[in-house]
Parts: C-alpha cells; sequence; structure tokens
C-alpha cells in the first residue's frame, strides 16, 4: 500500500475534522481589524457586567421601572403612569394585559419555531447522525421549510366528515397550551395571572385538550381515529389523578395555591420540593407524559397499532398544528415541574444577579432536554401497560404519599427546630419510603423482576441475519 493511500482519512467526518483549524491558529488568521474589534467587545461587555454588579450591591436598582432583573417593575410602572392621567381605568388593564399576553405569544411562538430544529438535532446525536443540515446555515431555517411545505398542501376532508366540528380541533387545542402560561411566575412581580388558586387553575385548563382531542376523533367520520380518540381521552382522565394528587402534596407543604407562593416558599427555605417529594416529581412528570402524548406514553401515534391516533385524517397545515401544540405542551410542563419542585425563577441567592426569568428558562430548557432523551432512548409502552400502571400504581401508591406528605408538613410546622435540618431529614426518610414502598406494592401487584440465564438474540441468529441468508444462498 502506498504511502499517500495511508495518509488519506478513512471517511468523509475524519477527513472534515482533521482539516479544521486548530483555535490558536483560527485566531492568528483572523484578520487584525476584527481581532481589535472583538477585544473592544470584551472589553465593553466586561465593563457593563461590573458597572452592573455595582448596581446591584449598591441597591440602585431595586424596584425601580429600569430594573432589568424584573420586567414586571417597568409594567407597574406603566399601568401607574396612565392611571395617573385619568384616561380611564380600563385602559392601563388593557394595556398591560396585552403587553403580558404579547410576551407570551412571542416567547412560546419563538421557541416552538426553534425547538423543532433544537428537538430534531439532539434526536441526531442521540442516534448517531446529523440531524437538519442542508436548509440554511447548520440546518437553521429547516422548521420554516417543513412550515412553508405543510401550507402548500391540500387540506383533506373526508367524505361524511363534520365539517365545522372538524375545523376546530386544531384551533382548540392551542387555548389550553396558552393559557397554562398564565400564572406562571417568571420573577417576583413578573406573572401574567399571579391568582390565589393558580394550581387549581392549571389543573382545570390542562384539562379542556380532552375535549378538543374527542371532537377530532369524532368528526372525522374515521373509526380508526374515533378509537384513537377514546383511548388517548381514556389515558388523559386517568392519568390528571395523579398528577393532582402529587400537587396535592406541594399544597401541603407550601400552604397555598398561588404559584408564586410556591416558589416563595422554596427560596425562602432554601430548598427544592423535587428534594422533599421525590415521589411526587416523578409522579408528576410520568403523568405529564402521557398527559401531552410524549415519549414513552405516546399511544396517539402508536402507528403500529391505530394508525396515527385522533389526528388521522387531519392534513397540511391543520395536521402541522396538533405536533406543534405537542412541543408547546412540553414547554409548558417544563415551566410547571420548574415552579412546583425546582424552585421556579429562584436559584439559592443568584436571582439577585442573574435575572430570574433566564433561571427559569434554563430549568424549563433541561426539562425539555429530559423529554427530548427519553424520546430518543425509551420504546413506547402498550395501553393496557400504560393504564394499569396508572390505577394499580401511580394511584394508589400517591394516596399513600399524599397521607404521608400531610404528617410530615404537620411536624414541620410544629418541631422547633432549623428549617433545614427539619427539611433534609424529611427528604431522607422519603427517599428511603419511595424505594420500599414501591419495591414492596409492585410485589403486591404481582410484578417480579425476570431472571433467569441471557438468550441469544433470535432474529439475527435463527430468523435472519447472516445465516439465514446462507441457508437460502443456492449453491451450483
Amino acid at each position: 500500500m502506498s504511502s499517500d493511500v495511508k495518509s488519506r482519512p478513512a471517511t468523509p467526518m475524519l477527513r472534515e475534522i482533521l482539516e479544521q483549524p486548530t483555535l490558536l491558529g483560527g485566531i492568528r488568521s483572523t484578520p487584525l481589524p476584527v481581532r481589535l474589534g472583538l477585544a473592544v467587545f470584551a472589553l465593553g461587555f466586561l465593563v457593563v457586567n461590573v458597572a452592573i454588579g455595582v448596581l446591584v450591591v449598591s441597591g440602585r436598582l431595586d424596584g425601580h421601572w429600569y430594573d432589568f432583573r424584573d420586567l414586571g417593575n417597568a409594567t407597574a410602572a406603566l399601568r401607574s403612569w396612565l392611571d395617573d392621567r385619568d384616561l380611564g381605568p380600563w385602559l392601563s388593564y388593557w394595556v398591560t394585559a396585552l403587553i403580558g399576553g404579547v410576551g407570551i405569544l412571542s416567547f412560546v411562538g419563538g421557541v416552538l419555531l426553534i425547538g423543532t430544529w433544537v428537538e430534531r438535532r439532539l434526536l441526531a446525536k442521540f442516534q448517531i447522525r446529523r440531524g437538519p443540515n442542508r436548509v440554511g446555515p447548520f440546518g437553521l431555517l429547516q422548521p420554516l421549510a417543513d412550515a412553508l411545505k405543510l401550507i402548500q398542501k391540500e387540506v383533506l376532508i373526508p367524505i361524511g366528515a363534520d365539517r365545522k366540528l372538524f375545523f376546530l380541533p386544531p384551533i382548540l387545542i392551542f387555548i389550553p397550551a396558552m393559557l397554562g402560561w398564565g400564572p406562571v411566575p417568571w420573577a417576583p412581580n413578573m406573572a401574567y395571572l399571579d391568582v390565589n388558586v393558580g394550581l387549581l387553575y392549571v389543573v382545570a385548563i390542562s384539562s379542556l385538550a380532552v375535549l378538543a382531542i374527542f371532537i377530532a376523533g369524532w368528526s372525522s367520520n374515521n373509526h380508526y381515529a374515533l378509537l384513537g380518540a377514546m383511548r388517548t381521552v381514556a389515558m388523559m382522565v386517568s392519568y390528571e389523578i395523579p398528577v393532582s394528587l402529587s400537587l396535592l402534596s406541594v399544597v401541603l407543604f407550601t400552604g397555598s395555591l398561588q404559584l408564586s407562593e410556591i416558589v416563595a416558599w422554596q427560596s425562602t427555605h432554601n430548598t427544592w420540593l423535587a428534594m422533599i417529594l421525590p415521589f411526587s416529581l416523578f409522579t408528576f412528570f410520568f403523568s405529564s407524559t402521557a398527559e401531552i402524548n410524549r415519549t414513552p406514553n405516546d399511544i396517539a401515534e402508536a402507528e403500529s397499532e391505530i394508525v396515527a391516533g385522533f389526528h388521522t385524517e387531519y392534513s397540511g397545515m391543520k395536521a402541522g398544528l396538533f405536533l406543534a401544540v405537542e412541543l408547546g405542551n412540553a414547554l409548558l410542563v417544563g415551566a410547571l415541574v420548574s415552579t412546583f419542585f425546582l424552585g421556579g425563577y429562584s436559584l439559592f441567592g443568584l436571582e439577585e444577579w442573574i435575572p430570574p426569568y433566564l433561571i427559569l428558562f434554563a430549568k424549563i430548557s433541561a426539562v425539555y432536554f429530559l423529554f427530548v432523551w427519553l424520546r430518543g432512548t425509551l420504546p413506547r409502552f402498550r395501553l393496557d401497560q400504560l393504564m394499569g400502571y396508572a390505577w394499580k400504581f401511580l394511584i394508589p401508591l400517591s394516596i399513600a404519599f399524599v397521607g404521608i406528605s400531610a404528617v410530615e408538613a404537620s411536624i414541620f410546622a410544629r418541631v422547633d427546630a432549623p428549617g433545614l435540618i427539619v427539611l433534609g431529614a424529611i427528604g431522607i426518610v422519603n427517599v428511603v419510603l419511595t424505594f420500599v414502598l414501591v419495591r414492596a406494592w409492585a410485589r403486591v401487584v404481582g410484578y417480579e423482576v425476570p431472571r433467569g440465564e441471557d438468550t441469544r438474540p433470535t432474529l439475527t441468529t435463527a430468523v435472519g441475519g447472516l445465516r439465514a441468508a446462507q441457508r437460502l444462498r443456492v449453491t451450483p
């Protein structure tokens, strides 16, 4: 073999890696004006951050409308300014409500636009491939191309379908996905709907999606779509019970249904409810994956069993709306998990330096990454497995942990000891109880870990693969 063949990279990917310039070489090859511009930008960025740090320490930003750490201060200042002008109490209300609504829609819309690219790129990393990388730099324009493709596709309506009801579900299903963001606090004064029954509001709003899903299946005049809608509705209704029970434990400890108060309780005690209520966190997260149709509980899209579920007959952009709302619901669940169990916008005092809404966004991104991780690694459950797990396992254990949480909350309120010590002890007890009760109840319901010798795969050794091909080969 010649030397030039030996030195040639083995694969195009390896050749691409070897041809990339090193960091030092790339800096040296950069033109001098560009390097000077980058140095000036870095110096200015450092100076600005030092100045912001001085203002934060001195307290000159606290409560002012230009306090960028809490955008609710600017909205409150605008509302006071409008009220002082005697333009009518309705004007300040509608203006600030419009600003908040546009902010939520802009955030959700922007994340929906880039979220599909992020999810597909992450799934590609899990599966050792590239993902979208053709349309635009790094494939960033791929979501726009997909949207344009869906818009141009023909919208078909089945014969015999109820036309009015057939058009409603793609719109109705977005209502709970948007309204659910109302009571989520992004900062101490930055919540669109900071009501004292925010937790009940979230539970009630999330149940509205059941109506849209059933209407979609029933109005399609398709038996497969109707069966898909019925199984999805049954799944969502079943898992609303463990969701409510897991949040009841949160209410027992914090003593409030208001989401901002739940975050403030965790910030005051310098702890996360995830450390105190691990089983409630797992129950809420797993049940939420069933509520929003995410892996491993995406029963509505079990193509091998029931085509595409309740949205089988939808095409074009109407089908795209069902797919988009799934991503929006995943973000909303990330926000609720962060608020109820991960401290919300607080981070052990760092929210005094870092804008709280950035902290919450980071936590939402972490939960969403977990959703993508599960989608890239786990298969989906069968419907009977999923329903049995809710009624035979999660609901009984959730009821038991609600009783345990009530006792622990009562002890915490009456014990005269440092809160961190008491909460730490409660957290350790709950971790131990979680392992003990889960194993004990699994034995009660008859689940046993299968034991035995490892068996070789039959599909590649007996049914298919090279050996089967050799057996089928006809020798002359």
